[in-house]
C-alpha cells in the first residue's frame, strides 16, 4: 500500500506543477493518462498542444497526431499541415 501511496503523491505532484504552467486540469490529467503518469512526456505533448492549437489547428487532429508522431515537433506540424 505504502508503494502505491508514493505513486499517488507523485502524480499529484506532477499535476500539481503542470497546472502551475497555466495548463487545463482535464488536459493536464488526460495527457498524464496517455502517457502512463510520465511528467516529462505529459509536459512535452502539452506544450505542442497548446502551439498548435495557437497556430489554429483542431485539438482532436492535434492529439492525433502528437501521438501518431511520438511528440516530435517538426513530424507533427508535417502531418497537420497536410490534413
Amino acid at each position: 500500500p505504502g508503494c502505491l501511496l508514493l505513486q499517488f503523491l507523485s502524480y499529484l505532484g506532477a499535476c500539481d506543477r503542470l497546472l502551475k504552467q497555466g495548463y487545463d486540469e482535464g488536459q493536464v490529467e488526460e495527457a498524464m493518462e496517455m502517457f502512463q503518469y510520465s511528467e516529462k512526456k505529459a509536459a512535452e505533448f502539452l506544450h505542442l498542444l497548446a502551439q498548435f492549437n495557437d497556430m489554429g489547428f483542431q485539438q482532436n487532429e492535434i492529439k492525433e497526431v502528437l501521438l501518431l508522431c511520438g511528440n516530435q515537433r517538426e513530424k507533427a506540424l508535417e502531418e497537420l499541415v497536410m490534413k
